[in-house]
């Protein structure tokens, strides 16, 4: 199959063949340009502390992707009239001959660093910034989620030298104009793969409509995976934050935190209609357990393996019966004289149920 370059014409290539002798010639210095942005972004992610992608990495166009690229064509503005060239003054139109990424674990972190670079403003200026994803959400399609920035150097070394070679007669500025993707992990492995296939495949024939209904589907379940790993992440952190003894971890356990302590922790366990929060927070504040990182203790999840092999609840217990086992099981007679009915009560069912269960923890002890 014929190439971008195959199809021009002879005044067509002439200009092409023009622009490609003048890019292989100042692309050692370009590619000096896109070392020294790379270190830039990498030492300002460094210093800035607020985020850590992944990796950063860039690359300077090849000559073989430059000449294909600006061998484009664009469609004839009036039926009947010649294809025009598409990037007609490459060095002028093009923002991609330096290109970087910048890669994240989670898609919040894409805002979060793209926010950083723009905050840069004595080293970057920011022209242009765009969400990718936002045409294929508003379409009800689907894409891989990418935050392209067009960002300018100022005062660049590396980029008055690069002038310097592009057209000594000219003043050099430092100005220049290059992408820096910013997407995540998962983003990258779809969009690498979908490249190759798509746009740069050794062999163009080879495509079938099936390979865009696959794409599409990957891109569904890259999005489900995101979102996943995203509300994971978001757990994780509330979790770590309910053991800081000094914020939340110190919040009072209130029935409404009883019970939102134990939504994120143990979500499987909250099946029950008639959950009483309030006695659980009875419960933990008869033994003197007042705050959040004093319950997270209790739910150990080892301890509930333990707690659910001595008992073997006939039924699954809801998370009021399981909370008065665990404590059951941590403080023994202590919790069957603390929340019981008093021994000589003329009838104590509350109390022969914790004082069989006991039995049945210390049995399973023994063994």
């Amino acid at each position: 199959m014929a190439s971008n370059y195959d199809r021009l014409d002879a005044g067509q290539r002439a200009i092409v063949d023009s622009a490609v002798e003048t890019y292989a010639r100042v692309r050692p210095a370009l590619k000096d340009v896109t070392n020294d942005v790379l270190h830039t972004l990498r030492r300002m992610f460094k210093d800035a502390g607020e985020i850590d992608p992944l990796f950063i990495t860039g690359r300077t166009k090849t000559v073989e992707s430059f000449k294909e690229k600006i061998s484009r064509l664009d469609r004839p503005a009036e039926p009947g009239g010649q294809p025009t060239l598409k990037f007609p003054d490459p060095f002028r139109i093009l923002n991609d001959m330096v290109g970087v990424r910048v890669i994240t674990r989670l898609p919040r972190e894409n805002a979060m660093a793209a926010n950083l670079i723009k905050r840069q403003r004595d080293i970057f200026d920011c022209r242009g910034d765009r969400e990718k994803a936002i045409g294929s959400i508003e379409s009800g399609t689907y894409g891989y989620s990418s935050r392209h920035l067009i960002l300018r150097t100022l005062q660049n070394d590396a980029v008055k030298a690069y002038q310097g070679v592009f057209n000594p007669e000219l003043p050099a500025n430092g100005s220049y104009f290059f992408e820096c993707q910013i997407r995540t992990i998962f983003a990258h492995a779809w969009s690498e793969i979908e490249h190759d296939i798509r746009f740069k495949s050794s062999d163009p024939r080879a495509w079938s409509p099936q390979f865009d209904r696959q794409f599409t589907a990957t891109a569904a379940m890259l999005e489900v995976v995101e979102k996943e790993f995203a509300e994971l992440h978001e757990r994780y952190e509330k979790v770590r934050s309910f053991w800081d003894e000094n914020g939340e971890g110190a919040k009072p356990l209130t029935p409404d935190r009883v019970r939102d302590i134990w939504q994120t922790l143990l979500p499987h366990v909250d099946r029950k209609v008639d959950d009483d929060w309030g006695w659980a927070a009875e419960l933990v504040a008869a033994h003197g357990l007042t705050e959040t990182w004093q319950l997270v203790e209790i739910l150990d999840a080892e301890r509930i393996t333990e707690v659910r092999k001595a008992l073997d609840h006939r039924y699954s217990p809801g998370p009021d019966r399981l909370l008065d086992d665990l404590l059951l099981w941590r403080y023994g007679r202590e919790h069957i004289e603390l929340t019981a009915e008093a021994a000589d009560a003329p009838v104590h069912p509350r109390r022969d149920s914790l004082q069989r269960r006991l039995k049945q923890i210390e049995r399973y002890r023994l063994t």
